[in-house]
């Protein structure tokens, strides 16, 4: 299973809100990078919003519509 990054947040709460938005579709997503961004250094390391490769342009277009 590939993993592809769809979007990057700068704290872990919006993109834990941004993967509960696509596991509700049903689209499994993992969040990548989180423990920096919980330092505090999300301006350096973002937050990466990871899905399958092959739900990726799904979960772009439910990413861009909410």
């Amino acid at each position: 299973m590939t993993l592809v990054p769809i979007a990057e947040y700068p704290d872990r709460i919006a993109a834990d809100v941004a993967r509960i938005g696509l596991a509700a579709n049903g689209i499994e997503a993992v969040l990548f990078d989180g423990g920096m961004a919980d330092l505090g250094l999300g301006f350096m390391t973002p937050v990466r919003l990871m899905v399958h490769e092959d739900d990726a342009d799904r979960a772009r277009d439910l990413i861009e519509s909410a």
